[in-house]
């Protein structure tokens, strides 16, 4: 969020912002014998779109929306512009904290804490949640996104922290006055580099290719903004500095020649993959990493489990699509809950 973000609305959402936890909140319970009719597992725009639609219709849902997570990428998000009926755009964290609160306002309980084990087969599925309480539930909606990709360098995990970052809306503030550099040719790529561009001296884009693959308007955006030299055709292979960055290695992609950048930061905005840990091994997995779901639907290989947002998309990756296939899960519930029911 940058650092002269004010909220348009005036949202009373408790003691703990939303996408913040409160250790505190909720001891850990392990003797609840309740069935729950569903369990959303992840938040963000899919996560809570499904949690509106459930809790309108009196399936009270819980979401596990994550202690450090919640709200998803949207959280470290500036301006969205392409989300329909704002205007003027709206900041990433705040159309996470209204759709929550609109949740919140039909029933829905959003608990900051995370789901370490699922147990997907059966008519009763069993979701532990770190602490230890298990939940018990008829459904399951998968909503947990997609995990920040990484360029696999040997000092790229030592350094982070100390110059390397996958979030500038979280660090660009410490990089006032530097030159720093982003890796990336997609929008979430340019609009990293135009965010940083508050705050440092210059910021040099990094691209393997001699084309962005951004949308027209990111790309116009890139290409006037003084700030930020490009480099075509150049992919990072090594990241050097003691205590921090101080400089990066790159080789040319077409004629193989190495040379050094000098720079005190590096942002990756490289894509990102589906998190599937928790139950890849249980539900059918695409060839492309996500969830695989029966044609049109949120329904997975397994009875009572549904996926939405990212975790099923390998192709428009938006805001909108994720709130649209949070509802259809949603309305895939309600539709299964009948039929098992009746």
């Amino acid at each position: 969020m940058s650092p002269d973000f004010t909220p348009a609305l005036s949202l009373d959402l408790g003691a703990t912002p939303p996408g913040r936890p409160d250790h505190g909140q909720r001891p850990a319970e392990t003797g609840d014998t309740a069935v729950h009719d569903v369990v959303i597992v992840g938040s963000g725009p899919a996560g809570y779109t499904a949690a509106i639609y459930t809790a309108r219709a009196d399936l009270n849902p819980i979401v596990l929306a994550g202690s450090v997570t919640a709200g998803g990428d949207l959280m470290n998000t500036t301006d969205v512009e392409n989300y329909p009926g704002f205007t003027d755009g709206i900041m990433g964290p705040e159309l996470m904290a209204t759709m929550q609160a609109q949740a919140e306002r039909f029933g829905a309980d959003v608990r900051y804490e995370d789901a370490i084990k699922l147990e997907l087969e059966g008519p009763i599925k069993e979701i532990t949640v770190e602490g230890g309480e298990v939940l018990r539930a008829r459904t399951v909606i998968l909503a947990t996104g997609s995990a920040y990709r990484e360029l696999g360098l040997e000092d790229e995990k030592r350094l982070s922290g100390h110059g390397v970052s996958w979030c500038a809306t979280c660090d660009g503030f410490f990089f006032k006055g530097q030159n720093i550099a982003v890796v990336g040719g997609g929008d979430s790529a340019i609009e990293e580099a135009t965010f940083l561009t508050k705050f440092a001296d210059k910021v040099t884009l990094i691209h393997r290719r001699d084309e962005f693959r951004a949308s027209e308007i990111m790309q116009k955006r890139a290409f006037d903004d003084p700030k930020i030299e490009i480099l075509w055709n150049k992919r990072v292979i090594g990241i050097s500095g003691e205590a921090k960055v101080e400089e990066l290695s790159l080789e040319d992609t077409v004629t193989g020649e190495v040379g050094a950048l000098p720079v005190t930061g590096l942002f990756v905005a490289i894509g990102s993959d589906p998190r599937t840990h928790l139950f890849k091994d249980q539900v059918e997995i695409t060839a492309e990493g996500t969830v695989a779901v029966d044609a049109r639907s949120s329904r997975t290989s397994l009875p009572g489990v549904f996926a939405a947002g990212d975790v099923l998309d390998s192709t428009y990756r938006q805001a909108v699509t994720a709130a649209g296939s949070g509802c259809v899960a949603a309305i895939d519930v309600e539709h299964y809950l009948a039929t098992v029911k009746a």
